[in-house]
């Protein structure tokens, strides 16, 4: 299986090569990461140590740090320029995961992988067991829409849940699933996501205003909600698109909002912040949140947040609990299918089955979100440590 796999990647990769390495110079968002993973840009090689944690992105990066609190002998691959930035606050050892031909010359040993929700690499697999690794998939999940797509293949999962060791659940229902498709010693646990406390970076003091902020936006949403939102004399807005490279063409569509309602419009990376005193420069009824690593911060100054990411068929919805934990009001589309286990931990999440509905909802007095409980992080801890003990 192994071997058959491994041939068919390299074919696959003989015949894309071209095309990805000519989409690597015309797209800012593969810039590096494409060059780096498909063709090894100033990632030769990758440094030793006793962990190696894995996570796709931002979000997974940010959501392990207070595991990496835990050990000082780790290193770090993701696949994502935001990831990779991310990873960098935290260890020096940081490298884009190469795709899965190269990942046998490139990979160095470890006693433990810890590999986050679905980043499920045969090959990465394969030479972590090969290292005599310890496997451990933590925040696994298999949303209703993704299962069904997880069964087809289900004789390709067999083969892979074979090189994981443990498990740890999102939910009951991702476990049962789980291990229908294979996978050993599952454990329905919590989702990191509602067990990490984070901490915000700044101390901005509440505003004056009602503060509503547009979380992690994708494209379509930006029109679509800012033509359903008229905003109160005393409120203020916040759009903060979910991915960087969007940042130029969302100022366009914010400034035609703000042109059409008479509004100000500035852009998060041209305040003067040095005291932190957001209201000071806070001035006009708009700001672009164009700067990553922020969004926490105005959670916790926000009066209303729109969860996005909820308003477009196909994107599946983003973590309400980072919002929720500061206690205010959450309004969300239908579109969560990707994080229904984390919608369950929250009450109070206001779903918008139209858009049409979000004047009244706004106008309402609404409840604010609440998490209903908190977990920790000792048993995927303990787990870890006796992996790295045992070896």
């Amino acid at each position: 299986m192994i071997f058959f796999y491994y041939a068919l990647a390299v074919i696959l990769y003989v015949i894309a090569a071209p095309f990805l390495l000519i989409l690597s110079f015309y797209k800012d968002k593969y810039k590096i990461s494409l060059k780096s993973r498909f063709f090894l840009y100033k990632n030769l090689k990758q440094e030793y140590a006793d962990l190696h944690f894995h996570g796709c992105s931002f979000g997974e990066i940010k959501s392990m740090r207070f595991l990496f609190n835990h050990f000082n002998n780790f290193r770090i691959s993701t696949i994502t320029n935001t990831g990779f930035s991310e990873a960098l606050k935290y260890t020096h050892k940081v490298n884009f995961l190469p795709f899965e031909i190269f990942i046998p010359f490139w990979m160095k040993p470890c006693k433990v992988l810890v590999i986050f929700e679905a980043e499920l690499w045969l090959i990465l697999l394969f030479m972590a067991k090969f290292f005599n690794a310890k496997v451990i998939l933590i925040n696994a999940r298999i949303s209703d829409r993704s299962y069904f797509k997880y069964k087809k293949f289900n004789f390709f999962y067999k083969v892979l849940f074979r090189y994981i060791d443990e498990v740890f659940a999102q939910s009951l229902k991702d476990k049962e699933r789980l291990q229908e498709l294979g996978a050993k010693n599952v454990i329905a646990y919590k989702n990191i996501k509602i067990i990490n406390k984070n901490k915000k970076d700044k101390k901005f003091e509440k505003l004056k205003s009602r503060l509503i902020v547009l979380a992690s936006t994708h494209e379509n949403e930006e029109k679509a909600l800012l033509s359903k939102i008229k905003l109160e004399q005393n409120d203020k807005l916040v759009l903060v698109p979910r991915h960087p490279e969007r940042f130029e063409m969302v100022e366009k569509i914010l400034l035609d909002f703000c042109k059409i309602n008479g509004y100000g419009m500035q852009k998060f990376s041209q305040l003067d912040l040095k005291s932190n005193d957001l209201q000071s420069v806070f001035c006009e009824k708009c700001l672009l949140l164009d700067c990553l690593g922020e969004l926490e911060n105005f959670y916790s100054i926000s009066d209303i947040v729109f969860l996005c990411g909820s308003f477009e068929k196909n994107i599946g919805g983003h973590n309400p609990i980072e919002a929720a934990k500061y206690e205010n009001i959450i309004i969300s589309g239908k579109y969560f299918f990707n994080q229904e286990a984390l919608y369950n931990e929250v009450e109070n999440i206001y779903i918008c089955q139209n858009l049409d509905e979000i004047k009244n909802i706004l106008t309402q007095n609404l409840t604010c979100a609440k998490i209903k409980h908190q977990g920790d992080l000792t048993e995927i801890i303990q787990s870890i440590k006796e992996g790295v003990n045992a070896r």
